[in-house]
């Protein structure tokens, strides 16, 4: 089983920033896609953003797309989400998820995927 860690969340401004960590340990079979998604109270579960299989492609939700980027480092099984621009309705408590076998059309389904960590909170709110 691979071992997904989240840090990095905190309560922020709005228009503030935050940088999110997800680093995996254990026996990961590559390609391997990480992937965030993120829950509010009292809604489901919502994909995020994604880097599909390790390598160039990475895949945004329409509400971050512009102002969140992830990225990718290797050599430290880490993903990173950077969010900028932060608001309200960013809320959540954000997740990291990774699969060994994922498909593509299967990307933001939140069901599809065998690896997750516990969370952390990330608050924006003045």
């Amino acid at each position: 089983q691979v071992d997904l860690v989240e840090s990095g969340g905190g309560l922020v401004p709005p228009g503030g920033s935050l940088r999110l960590s997800c680093k995996a340990s254990g026996p990961i079979s590559k390609p391997y896609t990480v992937t965030w998604f993120r829950q509010a109270p009292g809604k489901e579960r919502e994909f995020v953003a994604a880097n599909w299989r390790g390598g160039e492609r990475t895949y945004y939700s329409d509400s971050v797309k512009g102002r969140f980027t992830l990225s990718r480092e290797r050599a430290e099984n880490a993903v990173y989400l950077q969010m900028s621009s932060l608001k309200p309705e960013d809320t959540a408590v954000y997740y990291c998820a990774g699969d060994s076998r994922l498909i593509l059309s299967s990307l933001r389904v939140s069901s599809q995927y065998d690896d997750w960590g516990r969370g952390t909170q990330v608050t924006v709110s003045s």
